[in-house]
């Protein structure tokens, strides 16, 4: 089954354009005709209507003609080793500074990079953060979770129960919303005082599944979030109250 070629040179799409343009097959179809076979490789209509002129005018070369002033590069693998060392020592150093540093012209620096060694510039990804080990395994834990709910169906999601913790401060200061009043124009400027929370707080551990909460626990003042009290949360408070249940 034909398919797209999946390399190319402009000299091959010019000899093409040359050949197709003999038979008398204009520009525009030649163009949609490369298109196909080429994809985001395929010249541009402007190239293609450009070589079309070309060749009608008795050219016959495929390349490049030589610009007036174009600097010979000569690319030696000693000169190409050099840059290779540098980039892999700091990827984020410039053209410019290859060049100044091995002494070679701009235009053979950017020739070894781009066109020889075959180096791109990328810049970096914005991710939300950097898992660590821990997200890591629950990432893991999520994905087993997943399988399990795909074997299992919705009764899955009927065992299972959902705890977090949160810090609850003993006072709530009023919100804006619950501070409205119904006025008039006249009425005097209804003014609320900025108050901070309390700083008394505890640590809320709240369970629960598909139908509601199974259990909300009060860390004693004091206590801290061990894998010891968090054992003995799960076994003496937990399964208690899901047994009751």
């Amino acid at each position: 089954m034909a398919g797209p070629l999946a390399t190319c040179t402009k000299e091959e799409q010019r000899s093409v354009i040359r050949f197709l343009r003999s038979e008398g097959v204009k520009p525009i179809e030649i163009h949609r005709r490369m298109e196909v076979q080429y994809r985001d490789a395929c010249l541009s209509l402007q190239q293609v209507y450009k070589w079309s002129r070309k060749f009608l005018n008795s050219v016959s070369s495929v390349k490049d003609s030589p610009r007036p002033g174009q600097a010979h590069r000569v690319v030696t693998p000693e000169a190409t080793a050099a840059v290779e060392a540098i980039m892999k020592e700091n990827r984020r150093v410039t053209v410019h500074e290859i060049a100044a540093h091995l002494d070679m012209s701009h235009g053979s620096a950017h020739h070894i990079i781009h066109d020889v060694l075959q180096f791109h510039k990328v810049s970096a990804r914005w991710v939300p953060r950097q898992l660590t080990a821990e997200l890591k395994e629950r990432v893991d834990a999520c994905q087993e979770l997943l399988k399990r709910f795909e074997a299992e169906g919705a009764g899955f999601l009927g065992r299972t129960v959902t705890g977090d913790e949160t810090w609850v401060h003993y006072h709530q200061p009023e919100t804006k919303k619950a501070s409205k009043e119904w006025r008039h124009n006249s009425s005097p400027e209804l003014k609320k005082l900025h108050t901070q929370p309390s700083a008394g707080k505890v640590m809320l551990t709240l369970f629960w599944d598909e139908q509601g909460v199974i259990l909300e626990h009060y860390m004693p003042r004091g206590n801290t979030v061990t894998s010891t009290t968090y054992a003995h949360l799960l076994k003496n408070h937990l399964h208690p109250a899901i047994e009751s249940k």
